[in-house]
């Protein structure tokens, strides 16, 4: 296939990125400050550039977006929302109709209409951007002409966890997928398997899905 990855030298993103060039896949990997590789073909475009970034995405057969606008960027929310509304109007543009997006893990209903979020015990320091990716997938559901996916990643994701690549994982919908030990756990290296098997093998369309051990 011919991939195009959003966002591709971020932590999600270049673990992806690892894994479809792994693959054997064609990639494209677009960033703010792209890499030079023989296996990839680098371009730099500006996610708020719809034209520029459809041009970019043009030809291929499926775009990952693994955006993030900082978690330290104190205009996160806003900066996310329209951020990821542009990458979704340069997708339609570019006539690519496969697209998996990757949000957060705050929008995952942890008890009937109650959404991890919006819990007591949710980070304060997490709240804005995990509110953006959730008032984001509150967007893209209405998105007809896109084949698209939203991706929830396990409550834990982060550099810390150390399990590595194993290939192997559980899937989930709307809920979190938790462990015997009650934990929602996945490293970001078998996150990017997770999107590479749904790449291969599309089993979620006009769904947000999760995954954790």
């Amino acid at each position: 296939m011919k991939v195009a990855i959003i966002g591709a030298t971020g932590f999600v993103g270049s673990n992806i990125l690892n894994e479809i060039v792994n693959r054997g896949h064609q990639v494209t990997a677009i960033a703010r400050n792209p890499k030079t590789s023989e296996t990839v073909k680098w371009v730099q475009a500006d996610v708020l550039n719809t034209e520029e970034l459809a041009s970019a995405l043009r030809g291929n057969d499926l775009v990952i977006s693994a955006y993030n606008s900082g978690w330290t960027n104190p205009n996160i929310y806003d900066d996310f929302i329209t951020g990821s509304k542009a990458i979704q109007e340069a997708v339609k543009k570019s006539g690519v109709k496969r697209y998996i997006t990757i949000g957060g893990a705050g929008s995952l209903f942890v008890a009937p209409n109650v959404q991890a979020v919006d819990t007591p015990d949710f980070p304060k320091e997490y709240y804005a951007g995990a509110s953006a990716a959730r008032d984001y997938l509150t967007i893209i559901k209405e998105e007809t002409e896109l084949d698209w996916a939203f991706f929830s990643p396990a409550f834990e994701m982060h550099q810390g966890i150390t399990t590595g690549r194993t290939g192997k994982y559980r899937l989930g919908l709307d809920n979190p997928v938790f462990d015997t030990n009650q934990r929602s756990i996945l490293s970001v290296e078998d996150l990017a398997v997770v999107i590479a098997d749904e790449a291969e093998n599309p089993k979620h369309h006009q769904v947000r899905f999760t995954a954790a051990y």
